[in-house]
């Protein structure tokens, strides 16, 4: 079951390429392949996607990278004399990859030129702050598919069945039932309405008396321990915050461009 901390908001991706560099080994051009150059400009912009992805630009990254570049080359050029590129598959391919590129580069000059004011973003950081609360809860559950499933469960657990041997053998939440059902401390907003609202009415050591049923299937939940939430300083979650707004106004004017477009 997923559930969301304060500070893990979903975050907009932005540029994600495929990485390779190379070394340069003349004004503009790294090298010639067959008499084919492969230019400076795809260098630099394969070491950026390197380096945002944690690696460290260096002499030997640029040359295996380089390697990788001519290697890649030549094959693009074997290809090309088997005449792959006018394959229908390939070239459907190709124009799936370009369309990619370019909504990778329009979501980038979205953000690039649509900065979210401090303002907006306290703002943003004050609703998140009511709609997570004040309190965290410790609760495990156990998941199956179907209602008659769970009532068995809740039937045996009140006869004394032990909640986290039975959440082992037939939860089907991959995530929690190794641990005996067990959730990560999260406030209630962090789980979807039905399973965060029967939370919530629960006391200390209390289990649903009913099947609660979201889209991940059945649950039977016991709700283990309560505690006050710390809810993380402004600046150490404003960047997130900030993708999220972000995030929200580029899906408006996604839906907006849909509306305008003549689709037949």
């Amino acid at each position: 079951m997923g559930l969301k901390k304060f500070s893990q908001v979903m975050i907009i991706s932005v540029w994600s390429l495929v990485a390779f560099s190379v070394q340069a080994q003349s004004s503009g051009v790294v090298a010639k392949v067959n008499g084919v150059a492969i230019p400076q400009s795809r260098l630099e912009l394969m070491v950026k996607a390197n380096v945002a992805q944690g690696q460290q630009d260096g002499p030997e990254m640029r040359k295996a990278l380089r390697e990788n570049l001519i290697a890649e080359e030549i094959l693009a050029q074997e290809a090309t004399k088997k005449r792959l590129d006018q394959d229908p598959e390939v070239i459907a391919q190709l124009e799936i990859a370009r369309q990619a590129v370019l909504v990778r580069a329009f979501q980038a000059d979205y953000i690039k030129n649509n900065q979210v004011s401090d303002d907006t973003l306290r703002k943003e950081y004050d609703v998140l702050k009511v709609q997570m609360g004040d309190k965290e809860y410790k609760a495990r559950h156990i998941l199956v598919e179907n209602e008659n499933e769970a009532r068995d469960i809740i039937a045996s657990l009140k006869k004394g069945g032990n909640f986290a041997k039975i959440a082992e053998e037939k939860s089907i939440d991959d995530g929690s039932k190794e641990n005996g059902g067990e959730l990560n401390w999260s406030p209630p907003a962090a789980y979807v309405r039905p399973f965060s609202e029967a939370l919530v009415k629960l006391s200390k050591g209390g289990m649903t008396e009913q099947p609660v049923q979201t889209s991940f299937g059945w649950h039977v939940i016991q709700l283990m321990d309560i505690r006050p939430m710390e809810v993380p300083p402004f600046e150490e979650v404003k960047q997130n915050i900030q993708q999220r707004v972000l995030q929200r106004e580029f899906a408006t004017v996604v839906q907006d461009l849909r509306s305008k477009a003549k689709v037949e």
